[in-house]
């Protein structure tokens, strides 16, 4: 009997060892082996994906939902809509993107004050996109009607035609712009 129980506890060791080795060894270096391969990253962004938020910073560019997290982490915040702390981030918020887009401070969306679950959320309303029109046409030098076109380009419809709000793609948007300029 204790003969069996010393050969069990063996095995499960063996295992243990083994799973180890693989998923806290191996696999954890062939995935940072593969993030530097050539041509997945350009300036710091991932390249031939839309499905995380990039925030290029300045007045150039469409800005995606704040993150909760400092960049480039993500995070959610745990503070609610009745916490003065969290009431206070949103209103300071709300002052800087009506300043940025020379707008009344209750013009501004709500997503563009709160942050998504995780801050890599890439989409955002298309109210918020439109009130960036005209700052992103004048910043590029390019026509509000180009810029117009381009955010109607990238406006997804609602999740099986009929759950949420349209919304657009700001990582896509920008890429756009990028080759639009």
């Amino acid at each position: 009997m204790a003969n069996n129980a010393i050969k069990q506890a063996l095995a499960g060791l063996r295992v243990l060892l083994v799973l180890t080795v693989l998923t806290g060894v191996l696999y954890p270096a062939a995935v940072w082996a593969v993030s530097r391969l050539p041509g997945l990253h350009a300036n710091a962004e991932a390249v031939g994906t839309t499905l995380v938020a990039v925030d290029r910073g300045g007045d150039r560019w469409f800005h995606p939902r704040p993150s909760a997290a400092a960049p480039p982490a993500s995070g959610a915040s745990n503070k609610g809509e009745r916490d003065a702390d969290y009431d206070a981030v949103v209103a300071g918020r709300r002052a800087e993107v009506a300043e940025r887009e020379g707008v009344p401070a209750d013009a501004v969306p709500p997503d563009a004050v709160t942050a998504s679950a995780s801050g890599l959320d890439p989409h955002i309303s298309t109210d918020y996109a439109t009130l960036q029109v005209p700052r992103v046409a004048r910043e590029n030098r390019l026509g509000e009607d180009r810029v117009r076109h381009l955010v109607v380009e990238h406006t997804e419809g609602r999740a099986l035609g009929f759950l949420g709000e349209p919304t657009v793609n700001v990582t896509a948007l920008n890429r756009a712009l990028d080759a639009a300029r």
